[in-house]
């Protein structure tokens, strides 16, 4: 069995607040929805949707992957975003038959999107889902997100994984499925935000998986690295700690050359936080590339500073650079509302 499948050795001290590993994740959603009865109900085991059901006549918008992301994947369900998503253990993909019951539970009748992360399981088993809906008549689409510009140069972007990019995807295609655009137009605006996204992070220190009971990774007291994955995947270098500064220019300039975007025009930032990362430490990050990116003659539209796409208790940060043109501008304007993001 690997590390993610075992429990910690008799006799280890796992500091977590919980009760018995095996319960984390259903603890959890029994909290999350407890919490947030105008938002969330479970109608099946793994399966968190809208408390109202689906909008008929609207198109279903359904994510799916791991625990230990918080709020992706389950908490950005809600007026303008998500309808369902299926939910699997810390780090591991839940079931094709969780993710069809997402969809199921998606479906207003005008078909469903699967909008999440460019991960082998998910893509696996979101398939299969798809496939058993498609002998129930209910068309589905796909897309992907490849943000992480750390996980596979620009030849090979479709090999990139997805990231904090995913919830400029969710919003845009909330918005668009809100102004009751058919399951084409839904799929090509959320795809057309995908491909605008780049994103990419560091890490100052692991997580603890409940079930491993034990870090991911270990990284010594006095070093970082960059481009590390949110589930401790490696990353592009391992060095001494650098100053703020240094590292957000570093990442400005990565994402920025990916892109391609210039003077005059627009992007959203978002500057999110692993897990541990404190908001001030995000802050001091964003003013530099906030300076950064006036200095190169672009401007930002709702920027996005926060806990967006953690990775459990992970110190780190990652930067996401959403491209703007009048399109997708509008849709990251437009309304939406769920517990861990509104807009009016």
């Amino acid at each position: 069995m690997s590390a993610l499948d075992s429990r910690a050795d008799e006799g280890d001290v796992v500091k977590k607040v919980m009760n018995a590993p095996v319960d984390y994740v259903d603890e959890m959603l029994d909290g999350l929805c407890a919490a947030h009865p105008g938002y969330f109900a479970q109608p099946e085991r793994r399966v968190i949707a809208r408390q109202s059901g689906p909008v008929q006549g609207k198109v279903g918008i359904v994510t799916g992957g791991g625990s230990g992301h918080l709020p992706i994947f389950t908490g950005y369900i809600g007026p303008g975003l998500l309808d369902a998503c299926a939910i699997g253990d810390v780090f591991a993909s839940p079931s094709a038959e969780q993710m069809a019951g997402a969809m199921r539970c998606a479906d207003g009748g005008a078909g469903v999107l699967r909008l999440y992360g460019n991960y082998g399981g998910d893509v696996m088993n979101f398939d299969m889902a798809g496939e058993m809906l498609e002998m129930e008549d209910i068309r589905s689409t796909t897309v992907l997100l490849a943000d992480d510009v750390a996980s596979a140069p620009p030849a090979e972007a479709a090999k990139r994984r997805g990231v904090a990019g995913m919830v400029y995807a969710f919003k845009a295609a909330g918005a668009r499925a809100e102004e009751r655009a058919s399951l084409d137009e839904v799929t090509a605006a959320a795809q057309k935000t995908a491909d605008a996204c780049r994103s990419i992070g560091f890490a100052l220190s692991p997580c603890i998986v409940p079930q491993a009971g034990k870090p991911t990774f270990t990284l010594p007291e006095d070093q970082m690295e960059m481009g590390m994955g949110i589930h401790g995947e490696p990353g592009i270098w391992r060095d001494k700690l650098k100053p703020a500064d240094a590292v957000a220019d570093e990442m400005f300039d990565r994402l920025l050359a990916d892109l391609g975007a210039g003077r005059g025009e627009r992007v959203s930032l978002l500057v999110n936080s692993l897990g541990a990362t404190p908001l001030e430490e995000l802050y001091i990050v964003y003013r530099r590339l906030n300076a950064r990116l006036g200095e190169a003659g672009i401007g930002i539209v709702s920027p996005l500073v926060g806990r967006y796409a953690t990775s459990m208790e992970m110190a780190g940060v990652t930067v996401t650079l959403c491209r703007l043109d009048s399109e997708i501008e509008h849709l990251l304007l437009a309304p939406c509302d769920c517990p861990f993001w509104t807009v009016r």
